[in-house]
Parts: structure tokens; C-alpha cells; sequence
């Protein structure tokens, strides 16, 4: 008997979508009992073409794309003559014949004497294919958090920095004194690494020193530098072929904005009184927390009064803003932060500013999970890929899992959406707002293991700074770190930092790597041993207790503890067969 609650499918989101101006992806979502699934598709007024009364499709096998934990994830891609489409499914498993519409689930003999509701992809139109820009799939990016990045050759301490590098008993206000010049002087090491874009955290006007609680979004912070300053850091990037993306922090502001300072002032007379979500006149006392919903802060904060993105007055002053960003500094990409909670109007409302500036930028969000409310091609290009973060810190945190458990999370990720978003999810391992990646591994091999991974998967990797060199540091502020340059020069890291720096070449190198399709395949006696394909690239790491004998089918491009044909763990191969 088929499972048919597992059965799923609807014409929207990741189970129905244009790949292109001209083909169709269906996909479906059955239990591991189904044997077999077709598809039965045609132009939805294709029977009164031809004078005909009842409506009949064309079948086409559907092939197997993703393997779940619980359930097959089937595929298949359509090219209707006319644009639109009409369809249903049949399903089948020991002899048994299944029609699945879109009101129902029914037995096939029962079809033809019951009402049913087909699926429906009503026309193909190029402005709503989703879209991005073709540039992120070929970026690997590295996040910077300025202020404790690097300082710049003519700086000068005024006293309010701390000394660099020396984070004995840090504050959570503590200032070091990284700046834009400094990060543009280390341009040429990140493009050394094989780097092709920076992401920088706030770089605007604030009293702290991670700048999320913004007082003015025009003024760059003087800590950091000047406007002049973040233009010659662009401009400096670009000649190197890198790009910038900055953080917009729009969820809320600084106390200091100026929005905010007049409503505070004037109560309910102040014009921007309806800017923020303000529940009480007395809103305005010296309490840090808003939980007693006076008003509505960043997680109960009140140093960040949340803005209210449904007012078009928001919507107005924050897309000029971008379209400033984008036309007057020429930043490439935008990072939304707390981007699933500014209202959807407010994304499309920016979205549709900036791209008529640039078609070419990047909108990226900041959603911790499933988010393909937002990837509809009016709002984020898109998210930072938290999932796949998990995944794989999941599988060397829980040695119980397999490699075929591992491919079932990332198959997890990879079925949330359509192939192109796919193409550029925001992969990571860690940021600013995690533990350093390395102190979830046992050594640097086994960080070198994860960089493998998100170095060979589909989507736009970034390398936090000081990854490189692996750098550690478990929460706020021990992860926000000094870059210890004196180190980097003496050389102490220079042997990781030349993996690293492989293994992200070896990307640029391949495009096979950046590609959504891969094969995994499995070895019983090596249960954590993780092996897949993508074309003639192949990706090896031990992730077991034991030793395993690797047969190498030609020249490898990249190997880690590789010796006499044996991969250790904590092991790296990636090998390119050079005969395909």
C-alpha cells in the first residue's frame, strides 16, 4: 500500500518553477515506497485546439533528484510550446496506480468518475523567472568585521583604542581601531587567498563598535574612516576585481537617529511618530529592555527601536538610500540583516530601486531557515545558508552519522529551492554571529574537512577572516578577534593558510564544484567516509576512526594527509580526472 500522506506537490515555491525563459521544473515529494512517478502535461487549453472535449497530456517519466531521510524527491523538466502548463502526476509501486491532482489523491480506475482539479503553471513570464545575478555563483567571499580586521599604516592611537591584538578581559564596547584604509591595504592579501569578494559588517555611524545600532546611515563611523575613505575602498576592490557588499541594518536603528531623537522629543506630535511600532506614551524611559511592550525594539532592546518597513515614508528614505550606495559608492551587494522581519513590501520596494541602478546587485538576507517566501525573484537574490551550516557542523559533532545521513541533510538544504538560488545561497562556516568554526573541530583537519565541503558545493561560500589561519574564539566578543598580522608576517601560518588558499583556487579552477549536481557514493565498511561526484571532480574526506585505502584514477588537484594511497582520517582528496 503506497503512504499517500507523504505525497506532496504544489505549483509554487521549490516544487514548481521556471529554471529559464523556456523549461519548467516539476518536482514531487513521495514516501521510499513509491517505484515509479510520470508526469502528464500540456498546454491547459491544448484539447480545445484540437476540438476536443476532455483535456489529455503527455506523459514523461520523472527521475529521482534528491534522497531525504524520509522521503524521494522526484524530477523533471518541461518545455511548454505555449508558455503555460497544465498537469497531474501518477505514482505507482507494486502494481498499484495512483493519480495525484491538485484537490486529490485517487486511485486511477477511479479518475474518470470523480471531479478533479489539475496543477497548473499558468504562463512563463521572463520578469518573474528568478533571476540572479549570474556573478555570485562564481564569488567566494570574506566577511570583515572592520574594527578588529586591520589598522592602517598612519594610524595614530587617540587614546580610546585598545591595544591591538591584546584581548585579555575584553569589553563588549572595546575599539581596536580597523578601519576602511586598513582593509584596502590588505586587499592584495585577500586576493592573494583567491578571495573575489569582501562583505563587510555596518560600517555607519554608531557608538559601538559592531555599528548595528545605526545613528546615521550617510556618515561613514569616523572610527572607520570617511565617506571618501569607503568610495577609495570600492574603487581600490574593483581594480582588483573584487566586489564589496555592505550590511543594511533596516530592522531598526540607533537611538541617535535622527527619526527617532525627534519622536522622543515631540511624543505623538513628532511627523515621525508612525517610523516605529510605539505602543505607550511613556515609552521613553531608561529601562534597557522593552519587554513590557512600550515599544517594539531588536530583541527587546531598546537601544534599538525597531522601524516600521510597512510605512512608505520607511520604504522611500531607506531605497534611496540603497540607490545612493549602489549609484554614488558603487557597492556591489547588499547583506539585509535581520532580513525576515522587515515587511515584504519594503524588500520588493528597495529591490525594484536598486536594480533599476544596477540589475547586477546583490540582495542577500539574513534568514536562519526555510525561506522561500523571500526568493521569489521581487526581493532577496538571496540567504544566508544557516541549514547547511548546521549540516555539517551536525556531522562531526554526532559521530553516529553516516555519510548517507550527512547527503540527507544537505539534500535537505538543496530541495528548499529552485536550482538558480541554489546556484548562490550564502554558504558559510561561521560569521560574527557564531563560534569560530574552529572550535568545533578536534584539529585544523578536520576544519580543513569543512572547508572542503563548503569549497566544493554549490552557492556562494564566504570564509570568515582569520579562517584562513584558523582562528578561534567561542562567542561575542572572543570571535571578533584582532587579525594577528605579526603572526601572518612571521610566517606561523603559513602552511594552513596555503591549504586554504589551494582549496579555494582549486574552486575558481573548476566549475564542476560550483555546480548543484553531485552523486554521492557510499563505502559500508567506511560508513563515515564521504565521497561524491560532481563530473569528473571527485571529493574524498575520512571523517571515520579508521584508515582508508584510496585508489586514485588520476592526477589529484588537491590532497591533505595523503600518502602511499592511504587517506587518514581527518583526510582530504579532491581529485580532477583528467581523461573526461
Amino acid at each position: 500500500m503506497i503512504n499517500l500522506s507523504a505525497v506532496s506537490h504544489r505549483s509554487t515555491g521549490s516544487f514548481c518553477y521556471a529554471l529559464d525563459n523556456d523549461t519548467v521544473v516539476l518536482n514531487l515529494k513521495t514516501d521510499y515506497d513509491v517505484e515509479q512517478v510520470t508526469v502528464v502535461s500540456e498546454d491547459p487549453f491544448h484539447h480545445e485546439l484540437y476540438r476536443r472535449k476532455e483535456w489529455e497530456g503527455k506523459p514523461k517519466a520523472m527521475r529521482r533528484l534528491f534522497e531525504l531521510e524520509k522521503h524521494i524527491v522526484w524530477t523533471a523538466q518541461i518545455k511548454p510550446k505555449y508558455k503555460r502548463l497544465q498537469y497531474y502526476f501518477i505514482i505507482e509501486a507494486q502494481g498499484e496506480r495512483y493519480c495525484v491532482f491538485e484537490n486529490k489523491i485517487c486511485p486511477e480506475s477511479e479518475r474518470e468518475r470523480i471531479s478533479t482539479e489539475f496543477f497548473k503553471f499558468p504562463w512563463i513570464n521572463p520578469a518573474d523567472v528568478i533571476s540572479p545575478p549570474k556573478w555570485v555563483r562564481n564569488t567566494v567571499w570574506y566577511q570583515i568585521f572592520p574594527d578588529r580586521f586591520s589598522r592602517a599604516s598612519d594610524f595614530v592611537n587617540s587614546g580610546r583604542f585598545r591595544e591591538w591584538g591584546d584581548f585579555s578581559n575584553p569589553g563588549y564596547n572595546d575599539l581596536y581601531g580597523g578601519s576602511l584604509k586598513g582593509i584596502a591595504e590588505r586587499l592584495p592579501y585577500i586576493k592573494e587567498l583567491g578571495i573575489s569578494g569582501i562583505y563587510l559588517t555596518p560600517i555607519f555611524l554608531s557608538n559601538s563598535n559592531h555599528k548595528y545600532n545605526i545613528f546615521d546611515y550617510k556618515t561613514v563611523d569616523p572610527d572607520f574612516g570617511t565617506n571618501k575613505d569607503f568610495k577609495r575602498l570600492v574603487d581600490t576592490a574593483h581594480d582588483l576585481d573584487i566586489r564589496v557588499m555592505i550590511d543594511a541594518v533596516f530592522n531598526h536603528c540607533g537611538t541617535q537617529f535622527f527619526a527617532w531623537k525627534d519622536v522622543c522629543e515631540k511624543g505623538r506630535e513628532s511627523k515621525y511618530y508612525d517610523w516605529f511600532f510605539i505602543n505607550s506614551d511613556d515609552f521613553n524611559s531608561e529601562n534597557y529592555s522593552t519587554a513590557d511592550g512600550r515599544f517594539y525594539s531588536f530583541s527587546f532592546w531598546a537601544g534599538m527601536p525597531k522601524l516600521n518597513t510597512n510605512n512608505p515614508e520607511v520604504q522611500d528614505y531607506f531605497s534611496d538610500l540603497c540607490v545612493s550606495w549602489a549609484r554614488d559608492y558603487g557597492v556591489d551587494g547588499i547583506r539585509f540583516d535581520v532580513g525576515d522581519e522587515i515587511s515584504h513590501a519594503f524588500i520588493r520596494r528597495i529591490n525594484s530601486a536598486v536594480k533599476a541602478v544596477n540589475p547586477e546587485i546583490f540582495m542577500l538576507g539574513e534568514i536562519w531557515f526555510d525561506s522561500i517566501g523571500w526568493l521569489n525573484g521581487y526581493e532577496y537574490d538571496s540567504v544566508m545558508n544557516y541549514p547547511f551550516t548546521g549540516a555539517v557542523g551536525d556531522f562531526w559533532h554526532d559521530e553516529s552519522m553516516s555519510a548517507r545521513d550527512f547527503m540527507h541533510r544537505l539534500n535537505f538544504c538543496r530541495a528548499l529551492y529552485p536550482r538558480q538560488v541554489n546556484e548562490v545561497l550564502f554558504s558559510f562556516l561561521d560569521t560574527h554571529d557564531t563560534s569560530r568554526v574552529r572550535e568545533t573541530c578536534a584539529n585544523d583537519d578536520v576544519l580543513l574537512q569543512k572547508l572542503s565541503i563548503l569549497l566544493t558545493m554549490a552557492g556562494s561560500p564566504c570564509i570568515y577572516y582569520g579562517t584562513e589561519i584558523a582562528m578561534r574564539g567561542k562567542r561575542t566578543p572572543y570571535n571578533r578577534s584582532c587579525m594577528p598580522w605579526y603572526e601572518i608576517k612571521s610566517g606561523k601560518h603559513d602552511d594552513f593558510k596555503a591549504k586554504v588558499s589551494a582549496l579555494i583556487k582549486m574552486r575558481n579552477g573548476l566549475p564542476q564544484t560550483k555546480q548543484d549536481e553531485m552523486e554521492f557514493v557510499f563505502d559500508e565498511n567506511h560508513p563515515r567516509l564521504l565521497t561524491y561526484r560532481k563530473k569528473n571532480v571527485t571529493v574524498y574526506i575520512n571523517a571515520g576512526s579508521k584508515p582508508v585505502v584510496i585508489t586514485k584514477s588520476g592526477e589529484d588537484v588537491f590532497s591533505n594527509l595523503f600518502a602511499d594511497g592511504v587517506l587518514y582520517k581527518d583526510g582530504v582528496l579532491i581529485e580532477e580526472r583528467r581523461d573526461e
